[in-house]
């Protein structure tokens, strides 16, 4: 898998991307962090199943430049 580097965070919000591309973004993110992301639910509509999600964690920086 590729590594993800700190500059491939500007591409998590263009939009549109499919789910699978998505994942693959966000799989990347957590597989080149060197701490373990912690997530936090900020919202979730039980009516519409809409949700917002917060991760928080530290990338790997020795090959992110």
């Amino acid at each position: 898998m590729k590594k993800f580097v700190i500059p491939d965070m500007h591409q998590l919000e263009k939009a549109p991307t499919s789910a699978g591309a998505m994942r693959n973004k966000l799989s990347a993110m957590i597989d080149s962090s060197v701490t373990c992301p912690r997530v936090k639910v900020d919202s979730l509509n039980t009516e519409t199943g809409e949700y917002r999600i917060v991760l928080q964690g530290t990338l790997d920086k020795d090959h992110s430049w």
